[in-house]
């Protein structure tokens, strides 16, 4: 499975972006990586095609900040998906 082009952390807006919509997939596969207890690092690797052997600082940021990002979109976000919907 192949990651859309990321940024180092994702807009960090009280609505759902353009990036968010293109990452919907991302966030999933980060959140039930979490939820299985996967090492960071294997998942910044493997989702985002990182090394963080060579990059720790970089991965970190960016495995942590989608991961948040995911987060909120399983506790606000999604709201702003019913309301685009409902607005239809």
């Amino acid at each position: 499975m192949t990651t859309p082009p990321f940024e180092d952390a994702p807009p960090a807006h009280e609505h759902i972006t353009a990036y968010d919509e293109s990452h919907f997939i991302t966030y999933l596969r980060i959140l039930d990586a979490s939820s299985e207890g996967a090492d960071w690092r294997e998942v910044a690797a493997i989702v985002f095609g990182l090394d963080p052997t060579a990059e720790p600082e970089r991965s970190s940021r960016v495995y942590n900040t989608h991961l948040d990002r995911a987060r909120w979109m399983t506790t606000k976000g999604y709201r702003h998906l019913l309301e685009k919907s409902r607005n239809s």
